[in-house]
């Protein structure tokens, strides 16, 4: 599987996080200046009015196998909510395990912090906590490949916040490390296969299924499942993530809208279109006729409400937690890459806009042209550059 650049050198760590292969660690890049980590990183206090809980699931899909283990007759899931709590105060919930952290840095050759330290990042959910009293949409978030979901849990716990049910999935086997009850560790056996033919469209395939699969499993596994308002659904991820939300929509009416950050698509758009709203939100290498020319070919098949956004001076991992981590890592910034806070701020924005308008019927002038106050967005196929 392609995997785009980072924009520039001092970005390496975050692109080795992000690469799609299992590889050995890597030697360190002669070219990046070493920098001393800082230490534990909090992540940035989310935005809504509501506070934040978080649980997890562990659900089994007892009607197919799992498609990366051969000794598995049955799919096991882990999908971590979070969601309008009934309380602010209580422990906040581990970002990772220090086995996750491990397995991660390991995998992306990370030699730059010790292993447990993604661990130590601090989150703003109060684990296991009641839900509020309402009804909310729900938003299904994916990650990319060989990620946990919890490298997306800035964007999650602010949509939370907002009075959203966000609901997490970790598809096992597709990530370094998956945790289940008793310390079990799921690694990723699917590394091994990203070069195979058709290894893109065969994963969101399965993803897609993993998501019809949670969506008939939530009412009956979470207790505060009554919150959930199951006729308001959308689904967001990023790379591979993203590309799984087209295979869900393709799949699953449910599915009422969604958002691929940075993702080059791999299921195919049936010829009559989609005509449930989709907005693509990306790097410059999405620009029309740029690198990745997936999004010009499925920009013509989406009928409906859209939208195509591009961030200049983004990379591949600016829709994700990991430049926020950057110098937990001893990561040095790169110039005219946009900044961490700044990156995270306007994916909040403009994915929260997005879920307002069409799953809460609230109009968004954010996403109607190019904001001032928002230079860095630019609107495609017509108006890519700056305001």
């Amino acid at each position: 599987m392609r995997q785009l650049p980072v924009a520039a050198a001092g970005l390496a760590v975050l692109a080795a996080l992000g690469a799609a292969a299992c590889s050995a660690p890597a030697p360190p890049r002669a070219d990046v200046p070493p920098v001393t980590p800082t230490g534990p990183v909090t992540l940035p206090a989310p935005t809504g009015p509501h506070p934040v809980g978080t649980t997890a699931l562990y659900l089994t899909d007892t009607s197919r196998p799992d498609p990366w283990d051969p000794d598995a007759d049955a799919r096991e899931l882990k999908v971590t909510l979070w969601y309008p709590a009934g309380r602010r105060d209580g422990p906040r919930a581990p970002y990772m395990t220090p086995k996750e952290s491990e397995l991660l840095l390991k995998g992306g050759g990370i030699a730059s912090a010790p292993y447990d330290t993604l661990s130590t990042t601090r989150t703003n959910a109060v684990g296991d906590a009641g839900p509020a009293r309402g009804r909310f949409p729900l938003v299904v978030l994916s990650p990319g490949f060989t990620k946990p979901v919890s490298t997306l849990t800035s964007l999650a716990e602010d949509l939370a916040a907002r009075g959203y049910v966000v609901a997490g999935v970790d598809h096992t086997h597709e990530s370094h490390a998956t945790t289940f009850p008793g310390g079990r560790v799921a690694e990723c056996l699917a590394c091994d296969s990203d070069t195979d033919p058709g290894f893109g469209a065969g994963v969101v395939q399965g993803r897609a299924a993993d998501v019809s699969f949670v969506l008939d499993r939530l009412p009956s596994e979470w207790d505060g499942s009554g919150v959930i308002d199951r006729s308001r659904i959308a689904m967001a991820g990023q790379s591979m993530g993203g590309a799984a939300a087209v295979a869900a929509m393709v799949k699953d009416p449910r599915v009422r809208a969604g958002i691929d950050m940075d993702g080059t698509t791999y299921a195919r758009i049936p010829k009559g279109g989609l005509s449930r709203p989709f907005m693509f939100l990306g790097s410059p290498q999405h620009v029309p006729g740029g690198a990745d020319t997936s999004w010009d070919r499925d920009w013509r098949l989406l009928t409906g409400w859209k939208r195509w956004l591009v961030l200049s001076g983004a990379e591949h991992q600016s829709f994700t937690d990991l430049p926020l981590l950057a110098g937990a890592l001893g990561v040095r910034p790169a110039p005219g890459v946009l900044a961490a806070a700044r990156s995270s701020e306007l994916t909040r924005a403009y994915v929260a806009a997005f879920l307002d308008l069409h799953l809460k019927s609230r109009r968004q002038p954010l996403l109607e042209k190019p904001s001032p106050r928002h230079p860095e967005v630019g609107f495609c196929p017509t108006a890519c550059g700056r305001p």
